[in-house]
Parts: C-alpha cells; structure tokens; sequence
C-alpha cells in the first residue's frame, strides 16, 4: 500500500530558494531520499550532478528523472564509493567540467551489510558511507569555497544514537569486524553488523561538526556543514539489506516508515532552504513527521568522536587542509 507524503509541499512552499544557477552534486540518486532530492532540486532550477557507480538503475532512473522534470538539467556522474579510485575519478570530472560547486550532499548510504572489505580494505559500510564522502568532500572542497552559499549536506539516521566511535571501524580491518551476526539479532536490529553501521551514521555526524569547527577556526563562513537525518522512511536501503539477511523485509518497524518524499525533506531543507545556519541539523523528532531543526545530542559533538573520525578518514585518504 502506498504511503501517503504528508510535508514535502510545504517544505517546497516555505523552506526552499530558487536555486537557478547552482550546481548540486547528490551521491545516491538512483531510488529513494536522494532519488526526490535530485528531482526537487532540478525543479527549482539547479544543475544537478547525479553520482552513483555504473548500472541499468542508474540509467533507468536519470530517465525517469528527465521525463518527471522537463526542463530538468540534470549529469550523470559515474562514482562508486565502494572505491576510491572511482571517486577520485568522479572529482577530477566534476574539477573539469565544473568552476564552482554550491552543495553537495553526500547522501548515499548502504545498511547492515555483510562483515566485508571492499577492494581498498575498508569495512563495505564505513567506506560508502563515511570515507569516500570524506574523500568528496575535501577534494572538492576548493570548489564548495568558490560559493557564496557552499553547503556540505550529509546524511545520518537514527541509528546514530548508541556506543562512541572507535578507531578499529575506520581502518583496513573490512571482513574482521565482528561478522554478520545471529538471526535474533538481525530481526532486532542488533549484533555486528548494526554496530558497525551506527558507526557510520555517528561518524557523518561528527564529520559535520568537526567540519563546521574547522571552518569558523578559519574564518570561513561563506560554506554551510549542514546534517540531516531522515527518520523512518520506506527506501530501498530495507530492500537491500533484506536480501543479504540484515533484517527482515516485512518488519513491523516498516509500518511505522513515512515516504521516500517526506524522508528526504531534512536534506532537501539542508541545501536549499535559504535560512540555513551552519550546523544545523534537519530531520522529524524520531521516526516520522515534519523535518524541524533538532539539537544535536552530545555525542555528535563530542570532541573524541569528532577526533576518531577526523583522523581515521584522514588516515584512509589523505589531509583535509582547509
């Protein structure tokens, strides 16, 4: 049964600008939050970079979006986190195509995944998630500065809340993190592969606020690390994770999801809503309902938190000099 949307027409009325003229970069724009951010964002006149790795989705769904958004512009990037060289890629493309970039949201994510290294030897889930958004970020970062309005838009969920970070998830320890977990746990969304997955959804948050420190400690305050989480909402992240056994596709939880439209509100706010103030953080109260600037809890502000993270990705893909 579809899931009624309920805010996305008001977050568009009242808590967006026209963004004519700016270029955006989405990772993750195949199904799903970044699916409807990109589609909104090219309705109010963006440019819109589409990054994700090479696949029949991919093109299947940059055509459904030209044929949602007529007049769209939209550009295909291919960049597959799961490896670095492929990011890398993606970056030299956008660096030559591209003088300025005013947003970019690095949206993508996988969930509950297998206990499994990826080609670079990282965990699969931190690598997506958090590193090669890292790697984004910083090496496009010179771009972002050209802004008069950079936004850096990253992506958590409420699976943020739980244990601090630890240095033992950011490194090339994929494959011997704690494996896959009993099928008790996974129903209940515990055991090693959720663990290993809040450590990402803390880690972009720690990211952003680290972010935002070393901005202000260098005077610059014409870029946005905004966060945005985006509450319980039917995705293809449950699809995904149902088939390699990390949760249970008819799970009761689902039946308290709101839509893809109304889970990508917080990021949509997060980069085009033109009272956004560096740090803030766009999501409902908890699983569902209208996307609010929430106050961070204090382990995303934790300067250990902030730490671990910093130097683990730093350590993975080299220095963010800002």
């Amino acid at each position: 049964m579809a899931i009624e949307t309920l805010h996305l027409d008001t977050v568009i009325k009242n808590h967006t600008q026209d963004m004519s003229g700016k270029v955006v970069a989405v990772t993750g724009t195949t199904s799903g939050t970044g699916y409807v951010c990109a589609r909104e964002l090219a309705k109010l006149g963006a440019t819109v970079l589409l990054l994700n790795r090479a696949s029949q989705r991919s093109t299947d769904s940059l055509a459904q979006l030209q044929s949602e958004v007529l007049n769209g512009k939209f550009e295909s990037i291919i960049c597959d986190l799961q490896d670095f060289a492929s990011v890398r890629q993606a970056i030299s493309e956008i660096q030559s195509k591209y003088e300025v970039l005013d947003v970019l949201c690095n949206n993508a994510g996988v969930m509950a995944m297998n206990d499994q290294a990826t080609k670079d030897g990282y965990d699969v889930q931190m690598q997506t998630n958090c590193i090669s958004h890292f790697l984004l970020t910083k090496d496009l970062f010179s771009l972002i500065r050209k802004s008069v309005d950079g936004r850096i838009v990253n992506h958590s969920s409420m699976a943020r809340l739980g244990p601090p970070l630890e240095s033992k998830y950011f490194g090339k320890n994929g494959g011997s993190l704690g494996g896959d977990g009993t099928d008790e746990e996974n129903s209940s969304f515990t055991g090693p592969r959720w663990q290993r997955y809040h450590q990402t959804k803390l880690a972009n948050c720690a990211f952003t606020y680290g972010l935002k420190q070393k901005l202000e400690a260098n005077n610059i305050y014409n870029v946005k690390s905004l966060l945005a989480h985006p509450g319980l909402a039917a995705t293809n992240l449950q699809v995904t994770t149902a088939k390699t056994g990390g949760m249970e596709a008819d799970s009761p939880l689902m039946e308290q999801a709101q839509s893809a439209e109304d889970g990508a509100l917080g990021i949509i706010r997060a980069c085009a809503d033109p009272a956004a103030e560096s740090g803030n953080f766009y999501g409902p109260e908890r699983w569902g309902g209208f996307p609010d600037i929430l106050p961070p809890e204090d382990s995303l502000l934790d300067p250990q938190n902030i730490k671990i993270n910093w130097d683990g990705c730093e350590a993975a893909v080299g220095a963010f000099v800002i």
